[in-house]
């Protein structure tokens, strides 16, 4: 049996259509939710977190902590674990994680024109001009993804699938039975050859999770037990790094040789370093003296401690929402949104973030008042690094104790 692998433009009535045709088929459907959840379980990450990985724009640490390329291991991972049952439907992003030198695939793109888009959104309570604003900004999704994936720019490209069906044409019950015809055909079934595939895309996947696990960020690909590694950054020690990276990728079971390559990035000026993911890389420096909070900024990255910048309570805030750092070093005195405000919103939103007050204009009533409203701990300008990167450790360690209790 073939698996079938379905992406959709959102609001074009895909759900019904993939429910009508495994209906008929009477296979196993498996979206994007579960398989972040698989991954989740695999990982340990979060699960929010691993479906970051779907939107357009990474998280602002997201170079500090490389958590999409672990996400992205991951939900590899899981799809390859998923293609080793028999009777598969797989719907969402995650269809195009699929090689496409697996042939036994049938690739189905569901898509509608705007006007019926927009039409369904507003049958949903969504306002005109907020639905075209949410359509735009989830097609960006698919666009996005898409690219990086299969290096198409166009998501509905006729090249990408095997069946491009508008959804705004024929009804549900026509949509899916022209799947389940599709399916039936001989050009989709399982051969020699594609089976291998699928095993080489699990070996690739196992080998993309162990090289993430030891900090490295390479290209994978595995063919019949032999598995080729591609380092995409500019390396000062490359011999000592292909040494490092064939012998993680040795103990994985299966891998029978290692060879290395370089990719076209490999001379790119940032040099390769592994990451080291117990160091906090989520920090937030909020500060409007812009020079001292650039200069901070500099001095924990020397220090293997990731950060970002803003200067008002206002970017602060949306930067909270948008990329949930761990730990936020606040300014109290600050144009607009004050630092107490800023923390008293913050502990009331993301009560578990971790603010470390560091001014050089507060009195001991505004430490009173930071500590009550829940801040980790109140320094003073001009502080020594030491101490404040000591002070951010304790921070982060509480962060990960809290963790390893919730998943005990």
């Amino acid at each position: 049996m073939p698996v079938i692998a379905i992406f959709s433009g959102s609001y074009c009535n895909a759900e019904s259509i993939v429910e009508a045709a495994r209906g008929l088929l009477n296979y196993r459907l498996i979206n994007d939710a579960g398989l972040v959840a698989a991954a989740s379980k695999e990982s340990g990450i979060a699960q929010e977190k691993i479906s970051r990985a779907f939107k357009a724009k990474p998280s602002l640490f997201n170079k500090f902590t490389r958590e999409r390329e672990q996400a992205l291991a991951y939900l590899r991972l899981a799809t390859a674990k998923a293609l080793d049952e028999d009777g598969l439907m797989i719907h969402g992003f995650c269809a195009h994680l699929i090689p496409a030198k697996i042939s036994h695939v049938l690739r189905v793109c569901l898509i509608a024109d705007m006007p019926s888009r927009l039409a369904t959104a507003r049958a949903g309570g969504i306002a005109e001009n907020e639905a075209a604003k949410l359509i735009h900004m989830e097609d960006e999704d698919r666009a996005a993804w898409v690219h990086a994936h299969r290096s198409e720019k166009d998501p509905w490209a006729s090249s990408l699938y095997d069946l491009i069906l508008p959804t705004d044409k024929e009804t549900v019950e026509k949509t899916a039975a022209l799947i389940a015809e599709h399916a039936d055909r001989p050009v989709v079934q399982p051969n020699r050859l594609s089976l291998q595939a699928v095993a080489d895309f699990h070996l690739a996947a196992q080998v993309e999770v162990a090289m993430v696990k030891e900090g490295h960020n390479v290209g994978v690909r595995a063919a019949d037990g032999r598995v080729t590694l591609t380092i995409n950054e500019h390396v000062l020690m490359l011999s000592r790094l292909e040494n490092e990276l064939k012998a993680i990728a040795s103990r994985v079971p299966g891998v029978t040789a290692v060879e290395t390559e370089v990719g076209p990035g490999f001379y790119q000026a940032d040099v390769y370093r592994r990451f080291n993911f117990e160091a906090p890389s989520r920090i937030l420096l909020v500060d409007d003296e812009r020079e001292f909070v650039q200069t901070l900024s500099e001095r924990l990255l020397l220090r293997d401690m990731g950060s970002a910048v803003a200067y008002d309570g206002e970017t602060a805030l949306e930067l909270v929402d948008e990329d949930q750092p761990d730990v936020m070093i606040l300014d109290l005195k600050m144009p607009g949104i004050d630092g107490i405000e800023v923390l008293r919103r913050v502990k009331q939103t993301q009560p578990e973030m971790e603010v470390i007050i560091l001014t050089g204009h507060g009195s001991d009533a505004d430490r009173k008042v930071c500590m009550e409203l829940g801040a980790f701990d109140y320094l003073q300008k001009p502080v020594d690094i030491d101490k404040l990167s000591e002070t951010i450790q304790r921070a982060n360690e509480k962060i990960r104790k809290r963790q390893a209790e919730r998943e005990a």
